[in-house]
């Protein structure tokens, strides 16, 4: 049985590959593995986003910044999914969203620098 970042590796050459239902595959199984591992929610919320799965995006991108509450990175990533979610839906409430995603992330860039 692959461990949760053997599970995340496979996933990522599969992304690459475009691949990308199977490396959600692959992602779940490391998340079922590991509930708390963080990279596998960011790369689901990656891939999820390529496909257009919004929703899915966010979701496991909000997890990631649960799960890494003060890393800056989490939550720049966590702007640009919902830049990208009202890009494919054109829904407003997306903006204000991406710009506090991005002031959190900013805040804690300057706490730590």
């Amino acid at each position: 049985m692959s461990t949760p970042i053997e599970l995340y590796n496979e996933a990522e050459k599969l992304k690459a590959e475009g691949k990308l239902e199977e490396a959600i595959t692959k992602l779940q199984a490391a998340i079922e593995a590991k509930p708390d591992y963080s990279l596998a929610h960011a790369a689901l919320a990656v891939v999820y986003q390529k496909l257009g799965k919004h929703d899915e995006a966010i979701s496991h991108a909000q997890r990631n910044c649960e799960l890494e509450p003060n890393d800056p990175f989490s939550f720049a990533a966590m702007s640009v999914t919902y830049q990208r979610a009202y890009a494919g839906t054109g829904e407003m409430k997306y903006i204000p969203m991406a710009e506090e995603a991005m002031e959190r992330s900013r805040i804690l860039q300057m706490q730590q620098g």
